[in-house]
């Protein structure tokens, strides 16, 4: 299994942040892999809204689905699957003083099958990619 985590700061207050982020379709715009990301249907976000997710890593494109699993004020988890993965994207806050946020990106990715091989190449390039999601989300955060 595939396991990174980081923990960085945002000059924005926690409500502002937990709103932007419930909305998966703004991986877009956070996630250095996410290509495409679609809410499907149409109904307010909530536990159950689902996305389909279209990703690029080290020139390997792939498609999931994304439910939200867990909707709270400082919490949010989007697990998504397909047929050769399933993963969590446990984003947490916290607040600190002067509106500033703490933020906790918690990221689990447990392969399927045969495709359970590649755990060790796949940390090693997640853990990579994980270093450019504190910067990359944080300019995107202090910029709401």
């Amino acid at each position: 299994m595939v396991d990174v985590a980081r923990t960085f700061t945002v000059e924005q207050p926690s409500h502002v942040i937990v709103a932007y982020l419930r909305d998966f379709a703004n991986a877009v715009e956070w996630d250095p892999g996410t290509q495409r990301c679609e809410q499907v249907g149409a109904d307010p976000i909530g536990v159950g809204t689902r996305w389909h997710n279209v990703s690029k890593l080290y020139g390997i494109t792939t498609e999931l689905t994304y439910e939200l699993t867990v909707d709270d004020p400082d919490r949010l988890v989007f697990v998504g699957a397909n047929k050769t993965a399933t993963t969590s994207d446990d984003l947490s806050v916290r607040v600190l003083p002067d509106n500033r946020t703490s933020v906790t990106y918690h990221a689990q990715v447990r392969f399927n099958g045969v495709a359970r091989a590649v755990n060790p190449i796949a940390q090693l390039a997640f853990n990579r990619l994980a270093e450019s999601v504190p910067r990359q989300m944080t300019e995107v955060l202090n910029g709401l």
